[in-house]
């Protein structure tokens, strides 16, 4: 994965709209956190294969992103993203890292289920 370049980014949000596509969302706060910690609040969501088309999509800040996608019924939105790649069929697969490089967030988009 690279860190994201956000008009590459838009670009490929672009060619994506209009279309219907597979959503891979999740985010934690580390799963297993408060078993060594008994203090930190865990917190975790996990979408894998939801069925979406938007016709908006756009990507926002200076570092972490922030990703959102307009559908026709409201918004699908991420927070807290440093990292992309895009493969030859076009899915578009953004990451973000915690500063000891562990995954919090995670936000895919494909034509193809995952």
């Amino acid at each position: 994965m690279h860190l994201i370049e956000p008009q590459a980014v838009q670009r490929v949000l672009d060619s994506l709209k209009d279309q219907d596509l597979y959503l891979h969302l999740e985010m934690t706060t580390g799963a297993y956190a408060s078993l060594r910690d008994s203090s930190r609040f865990t917190a975790s969501t996990f979408v894998s294969n939801g069925a979406i088309r938007f016709a908006h999509g756009s990507i926002a800040g200076s570092g972490p992103y922030r990703i959102g996608l307009k559908t026709a019924t409201g918004w699908v939105y991420s927070e807290g993203l440093t990292h992309w790649d895009e493969d030859d069929t076009g899915k578009l697969i953004m990451a973000g890292h915690d500063s000891e490089g562990k995954l919090v967030v995670g936000l895919q988009l494909s034509r193809e289920p995952f």
